[in-house]
């Protein structure tokens, strides 16, 4: 009996580095049932999906309709997108998006590149542009919502994969860090809400020093001045400093993490680091919380913003979080940090504090 060929399977998912990372159970279940595997991804998650075990390639594409900055539609950058699908010959595609958001666009691009059975959760009704159309469990966390579309698509994970985060081995960063334990704070958030404000930032990095712990504060390039004066003289400064696998691991090292609903956040989980999640309830924590680590969510649930899905806190001075008292965080740093133990245990242990 000749053995049955595995599919060349595409896996889209085209939005942030925190999302792409929240795909990466779900794309290790189809690189075990695939012969390749491909990933399509946004200009911003495209660095996170280099970092995912079980990617043989990484294909970009500006969508025009995700993204905080949407591009115009092009018929030149379609065009290429089309001709880059075509040529990789894929049996298969998986779009992953979150609740709130349509596969139909792309999956009608896929559809036109010959991509045989596409598969995607889609609450609208899809016509011919999906072959499996699945329902996506209420309340689901995204990293177990993009695992069961796999799931349901014929992929699952290999014997031995315990379905956590995890992205390849990051290099090592003490020459960046120094050596010692230290905590990171991470102030920064692409969506100003899910972030706390500057000054308040700055408050809880000299709360944490004066605490006795030694503060790493992480950003990118484009965030240099706010590192630069959260971090003041307490704390070291690596704002642009790293690119996203020396930010992993950067964090790897961390005692803990101190961060919004960001991409460092789902980086810290990934590579198994406790999480003091400053969560915003302008989106629900259930779907976005760290996933698969010890974490602690601050912040008010029930503030006014809740659900809202707003980039800019509609409340003046953005109660929600820096609302948040410096005891709380040092607690919570405390609770994740004090018993070594923890390190290991790769629970959520969500709890709001």
């Amino acid at each position: 009996m000749t053995p049955t060929r595995l599919p060349r399977t595409l896996v889209v998912r085209l939005d942030s580095s925190g999302d792409v990372l929240l795909a990466g159970p779900a794309v290790r279940a189809v690189a075990a049932g695939s012969s390749r595997t491909a990933l399509l991804c946004g200009p911003q998650g495209a660095p996170a999906g280099r970092m995912l075990p079980g990617v043989d390639e990484v294909l970009t594409f500006d969508a025009p309709w995700v993204g905080l900055e949407p591009p115009p539609v092009t018929r030149a950058a379609t065009r290429q997108l089309m001709e880059t699908l075509t040529a990789g010959r894929f049996d298969r595609a998986i779009v992953l998006v979150s609740y709130h958001q349509s596969p139909l666009p792309v999956a009608l691009l896929l559809k036109l590149a010959g991509i045989g059975r596409t598969a995607a959760d889609c609450e609208d009704y899809p016509g011919a542009l999906l072959d499996l159309r699945h329902r996506r469990r209420p309340r689901r966390h995204e990293a177990l919502a993009a695992l069961d579309l796999a799931r349901a698509a014929g992929f699952e994970l290999p014997h031995g994969d315990d379905g956590r985060l995890r992205v390849l081995p990051p290099p090592p960063t003490t020459h960046l860090t120094g050596p010692g334990p230290y905590v990171v704070l991470h102030p920064g958030a692409a969506v100003p809400a899910r972030a706390w404000t500057p000054a308040r930032a700055a408050r809880a990095v000299a709360a944490l020093s004066a605490a006795g712990h030694r503060v790493v504060v992480t950003g990118g390039r484009a965030e240099r001045e706010l590192t630069a004066r959260v971090a003041g003289r307490h704390a070291l400064d690596l704002g642009g400093a790293t690119d996203l696998p020396q930010l992993a691991g950067v964090l790897a090292a961390a005692r803990a993490v101190v961060a919004g609903n960001t991409g460092p956040a789902h980086l810290a989980a990934a590579v198994g680091t406790p999480v003091v999640s400053l969560f915003a309830p302008v989106v629900p924590a259930e779907r976005w919380a760290p996933y698969g680590v010890p974490h602690v969510l601050l912040g008010d649930p029930q503030a006014a913003c809740a659900d809202t899905r707003a980039r800019h806190c509609p409340v003046p001075g953005h109660p929600c979080l820096d609302g948040i008292g410096d005891a709380e965080v040092l607690a919570a740093v405390a609770a994740l940090t004090d018993h070594p133990a923890d390190r290991g245990e790769h629970t959520q242990r969500g709890a709001a504090v």
